[in-house]
């Protein structure tokens, strides 16, 4: 489907927004322009040349925009770590997945940068992404539980899940510091170095 190029609103030569990644990089500039705070919804929409209520086919608020497709990641997440069978050890799964999920195209790795500086470095986010995490670590406990044969709250698939959302946090703040760093290597050494502590207490079987 064409793109309506010839609508009154949005900046002069901006093509109107038609997909979820569209409108994001539109929103990312204006952040970046005007800080997140002071980007309203209605100037989204301008820049992006829709209306309003277009906005909330793609997002359920402003805060939702550096999140992207988040259900879909979540879903993905979920059946990959379902991909592999017990003959790979939990942590294993853990880490190529984790790797996996991070992976971008070069073209789209600065936007990529720019979702992760929003996501933790802007103070208005924070407690909107204390949700996000909850439900990105649940995944993460769901399958730890499943492997380990104990329930997604007992100590260890909680314990599991925390800590891999820690190490990968800390990877992304590097990435977001040193800007010749790799982030998949980066999440890569990271998530080794919590297997190696994890490791010996969820091998064996399920109990």
């Amino acid at each position: 489907m064409p793109r309506d190029t010839s609508g009154p609103t949005g900046r002069p030569g901006r093509r109107r927004a038609t997909s979820r990644a569209e409108l994001e990089h539109v929103a990312f500039e204006l952040f970046a322009e005007q800080g997140f705070e002071r980007t309203t919804i209605d100037d989204i929409a301008r820049a992006a040349s829709i209306a309003r209520r277009t906005f909330f086919h793609y997002f359920a608020s402003k805060n939702d925009v550096p999140w992207g497709a988040f259900d879909e990641q979540l879903r993905w997440l979920r059946e990959e770590l379902d991909r592999y069978g017990p003959d790979v050890p939990l942590m294993e799964v853990i880490r190529r997945v984790l790797v996996d999920f991070n992976r971008v195209p070069p073209e789209e790795a600065p936007w990529h940068r720019r979702r992760m500086e929003l996501l933790l470095r802007v103070p208005a986010l924070q407690a909107h992404s204390t949700l996000r995490y909850q439900a990105w670590r649940q995944v993460i406990a769901e399958f730890v539980g499943r492997r380990l044969g104990e329930p997604v709250d007992a100590l260890a698939p909680q314990a599991i899940a925390y800590a891999v959302l820690g190490v990968a946090l800390a990877a992304y703040e590097q990435w977001l510091d040193r800007d010749d760093a790799e982030l998949v290597a980066l999440l890569d050494t990271a998530v080794r170095a919590l297997a190696s502590g994890f490791g010996a207490s969820t091998e064996g079987p399920a109990r």
